[in-house]
């Protein structure tokens, strides 16, 4: 794989002025070193943070005064000779933050960290530099002149193959395309690494097209980069919710705009960011929190919380207001403000995603085939004789699981963090791995555990865990049942049964189910695909009613066990009884449960194939999970 990065700022500077900076930074220190000297240039700001310091450091003392409307002054103090009188502690400070800051060793920009580290002959480097220092195999460090064509030269390096890595910046992210092209000789898939994306989400995906184009022989990889600094992802956050707006105004294209780089929890400045935070100072105000105090916070970051008669302000800050705030505080109090706000964020996520009201724009289904299995005529435009309709489908997927190497590599099978569990009940086998807490309303803090499975991640609570059959197991074990598994999924496919509203959505828009918003492009690997929103298959039945079709769009059997299982959703019961369909949790496991049935007919149900069971001194009725489906059509046809 080739390795590309994008660096869009460098440390301290804008690149834009990084290049002017830096060449007179080094220019003004080769000419101030002796002729025979060894070319040892320090290139970064240090001395300009000390040269401010040493100005601009406060040393006087102040006398402090009351004016004639009685508030309080401060002026200068001078001596007899109207010098300066200089506070001796200042100085001392001053002195020791100077000394300490010039013992620090220089810290490397990305881009000269990554020469470095690879050297000269593996990197190819389109930037706007003119200079640049290099350490030569000598160990000594060079200064190297680069010409306007230098780009054009290093370019054609690295898509000849010649250099493995690239670096571009601004300079590089216009007019050049380095992507897999059929027609270069290097077509190795690339990797991209988006470093200090700034906060310009145009510059940003502009530059992400330089290695994504027509005519390549792979797509690339996207990796948007951040330090532990939490603080960071106040830049991330700046991209991803700009993408989100251009998303608004594209609507079903909004991977036009994110490419898909962005969970929805990167955005710290969506609607569950913000109802997060308003939580969040609730909890502060309330003092719920452990990262930090009321008093405290108003106190390093100057934000009013509590009013004057001690209690919360109506008129919070604005979330860009508090993140730029948090962006000064130290780093331990950052991070730990930040996983606390973050848990709550995350928490609402979470909840919008199971309840299906997450909307994340179109997602693209790849599948292997695809079959119409049924075609209902929804709507016909009186105007211009455009249909609506929903389509029944069943799709194949290839599974692509997790392989055992790459979970080692990822993760690791050994450690305090890791631990190889398997479900008593079905036999698999997961990597338990701890995951950030989540914050309730109240406060409380929820310890979460990830479960990493060869086709699907979750997370699971530690109630839950303790509840649950997981069990831990031995290293080999574990192996040697993951292994198996991968080579299960590698063997199939998986099929699935979806509807998919199609045509002329926007005058049944209403009528489609406000609480399962997703809108899908099943596309298959001969070129056919299909665009539209999914629609629920216990949904169907009530959108049928809804546009006053002739004939209801009813469920068959196995889809309603299906849809009851995955979803956890009554569903009402396909005939003349009022009887509903529901998954219900009794010790420890999942049951398919009948409601409303009749006491008058309870020995046909069970003559039909249910069983009961008294819970509590009240009789329940339940369908057997082997071969529900068969039963619950019994009792439809016979109902």
């Amino acid at each position: 794989m080739m390795i590309l990065f994008a660096c869009w700022i460098l440390r301290l500077v804008e690149v834009e002025g990084t290049v002017i900076i830096w060449s007179e930074i080094m220019e003004n220190r080769r000419k101030s070193a002796p002729p025979a000297a060894t070319l040892d240039i320090n290139c970064d700001c240090k001395e300009y943070v000390i040269d401010y310091l040493a100005k601009s450091f406060p040393v006087r003392l102040m006398a402090v005064f009351t004016d004639e409307n009685g508030n309080p002054r401060s002026e200068p103090m001078t001596d007899e000779q109207g010098a300066p009188v200089l506070c001796r502690s200042a100085l001392a400070a001053r002195d020791r933050m100077i000394e300490q800051l010039c013992a620090l060793p220089p810290i490397a920009t990305a881009l000269d960290a990554v020469i470095e580290r690879f050297g000269v002959d593996q990197v190819a480097e389109v930037t706007g530099r003119t200079r640049r220092l290099i350490v030569g195999r000598d160990g000594r460090q060079k200064l190297q002149s680069r010409s306007p064509r230098a780009n054009v030269a290093e370019t054609q390096a690295f898509m000849d193959g010649a250099k493995r890595i690239l670096v571009f910046s601004d300079a590089g992210g216009t007019g050049r395309s380095y992507h897999a092209d059929l027609a270069a000789k290097n077509q190795a898939r690339r990797v991209h690494f988006l470093l200090e994306p700034g906060w310009r989400a145009d510059a940003a995906i502009q530059g992400l097209g330089r290695t994504n184009r027509t005519n390549q022989a792979s797509a690339p990889l996207f990796r948007p980069v951040t330090t532990d600094v939490r603080g960071e992802r106040r830049f991330i956050s700046t991209i991803a919710r700009r993408l989100d707006s251009l998303g608004a105004l594209t609507r079903g294209q909004r991977q036009t705009g994110g490419q898909n780089l962005f969970d929805p929890a990167d955005n710290l400045e969506s609607i569950y960011a913000k109802e997060a935070l308003h939580r969040w100072f609730g909890l502060l105000f309330t003092g719920k929190l452990e990262a930090v105090s009321l008093g405290r916070f108003q106190e390093l970051t100057g934000l009013r919380i509590e009013g004057p008669d001690g209690s919360m302000v109506d008129d919070l800050p604005s979330i860009q207001r508090w993140l730029n705030r948090i962006l000064a505080l130290p780093i331990a109090l950052q991070n730990a403000i930040f996983d606390e706000f973050m848990g709550l964020v995350e928490a609402r996520i979470d909840a919008a995603r199971q309840a299906g009201t997450l909307d994340l724009g179109l997602e693209t289904i790849a599948v292997e085939d695809f079959t119409v299995l049924s075609d209902t005529l929804l709507r016909t435009d009186p105007a211009s004789g455009a249909t609506t309709h929903l389509l029944e489908l069943e799709i194949a997927r290839a599974l692509k699981p997790l392989t055992l190497k790459r979970l080692e590599e990822l993760y690791g099978l050994t450690g305090q963090r890791q631990r190889p569990v398997r479900n008593a009940r079905s036999g698999r086998v997961a990597l338990l791995v701890p995951a950030r807490s989540i914050l309730t309303d109240d406060g409380s803090r929820v310890s979460r555990f990830e479960l990493l499975r060869p086709l699907k991640r979750s997370h699971i609570t530690e109630d839950q865990l303790a509840e649950s059959s997981w069990e831990d197991v031995s290293v080999d074990d574990f192996r040697n049942s993951w292994v198996t598994e991968v080579e299960e999924a590698r063997s199939s496919h998986k099929r699935k049964r979806l509807y998919l509203a199609t045509g002329l959505l926007l005058p049944v828009w209403d009528k489609l189910p406000s609480d399962f918003v997703r809108v899908s492009r099943i596309s298959a690997v001969d070129g056919r695909s299909l665009l539209g929103r999914e629609v629920p298959a216990h949904c169907v039945p009530e959108l049928c009613r809804a546009l006053g079709l002739e004939r209801e769009q009813t469920l068959s059997a196995d889809d309603i066990v299906r849809t009851v299982l995955t979803t956890g959703r009554a569903m009402e019961f396909p005939g003349r009884e009022q009887l509903m369909v529901k998954r219900s949790l009794v010790n420890g496991s999942q049951r398919i449960e009948l409601t409303g049935w009749s006491v008058a007919r309870l020995d046909w149900y069970k003559a039909q194939g249910c069983f009961t069971e008294i819970i509590r001194y009240q009789t329940r009725l339940f369908v057997p999970i082997d071969g529900a489906a068969s039963v619950i059509a019994r009792l439809a046809s016979s109902a």
